[in-house]
């Protein structure tokens, strides 16, 4: 199981390989949300996104005999490019599935990456039983998107960073606002500031309608997600929370918080305008929180991840129009 020995460990491996990111502020979104807030782009990392982090951490782990055979991966755009960007620097091969309506931007940096893209239909078909049967027939070793211990540790550097600049920031009370699909990224940073920085709280943030780990914080159980298809946050869409990632979400985050495509698209031109960053749907949610859901949090500071940056050119586009400057 993932832990903070197992984080440490990841992180030596990244040494080297991921961008350390840097928490930026903001005096035009402090005052926006009415309090300092710090955000910490990983829209900036390798790839576009933090996954690089958990790609990278996996595939470097694998014994080299079981590396060199290949990897398989299903993702919707940026575990595809992390794991994709981590087979390449290790020079083997990586075979990802991914929905057949995923941004054509992450469809084609995955194949620019030299990986083997096999496309489904999210609705009607299983990326579970697809990755499956590949594994098995090319003897592949499938990386999971979050419910994977490696990859936990991976994303979980994120949290090692945060702890240690909001220490330098001399921030030492704070919620850590973080876009959640299935708590990979969410669970990693609090195993993380639970040891390294107990007074920073984290805060898993989802879309209206594919709230499944708010749902299930609420009630104690893992709730599922009605739909898998139509939410403009992409990034984030995923069935449930995951059976590793669940019980660590559950004993360390505080509530979910829930927020609107609309909250999102301005969030993302609120990031662009302040701090010249371009985020994505899915991973601007954390943003929009920070900004426009203050009731929801008592602490005297928010810390917000951007953990995507990868947007299609009209999505932007629309969300810079969503914003009267």
């Amino acid at each position: 199981m993932t832990s903070l020995a197992l984080i440490e460990a990841a992180a030596e491996r990244l040494r080297g390989h991921a961008r350390h990111t840097p928490l930026l502020s903001s005096p035009f979104l402090d005052e926006i949300a009415g309090r300092p807030v710090f955000v910490k782009p990983e829209c900036l990392q390798h790839t576009g996104s933090f996954k690089f982090r958990g790609g990278w951490s996996a595939v470097s782990a694998l014994e080299p005999e079981t590396r060199m055979r290949g990897v398989i991966a299903y993702s919707s755009g940026n575990h595809a490019q992390g794991v994709a960007a981590a087979a390449k620097g290790h020079g083997i091969p990586a075979v990802i599935i991914m929905p057949e309506d995923a941004p054509a931007l992450k469809i084609a940096n995955t194949r620019a990456l030299g990986a083997e893209v096999v496309l489904y239909d999210r609705a009607n078909e299983s990326r579970e039983e697809i990755g499956a049967r590949l594994a098995e027939e090319r003897g592949l070793t499938l990386i999971r998107p979050y419910d994977e211990p490696q990859v936990i540790a991976g994303q979980g550097t994120t949290g090692l960073e945060i702890a240690a600049q909001a220490a330098e920031a001399g921030v030492t009370e704070a919620d850590v606002m973080v876009c959640c699909g299935g708590g990979g990224l969410t669970s990693g940073i609090a195993l993380a500031l639970d040891a390294k920085a107990p007074g920073l709280k984290v805060r898993p943030v989802e879309p209206e309608g594919f709230d499944d780990v708010t749902r299930s914080l609420a009630t104690g159980q893992i709730q599922s997600n009605p739909s898998m298809a139509g939410g403009l946050c992409d990034a984030i869409l995923t069935p449930a929370p995951g059976d590793i990632t669940f019980p660590i979400m559950h004993r360390l985050c505080g509530l979910g918080i829930v927020v609107s495509d609309e909250e999102a698209l301005r969030a993302m031109a609120q990031a662009f305008l302040r701090l010249k960053l371009v985020a994505e749907p899915g991973g601007a949610v954390a943003l929009a929180a920070a900004l426009y859901h203050g009731a929801e949090s008592d602490a005297p500071a928010v810390i917000a991840v951007i953990s995507g940056g990868n947007v299609d050119p009209a999505i932007f586009a629309r969300a810079l129009g969503a914003l009267d400057v």
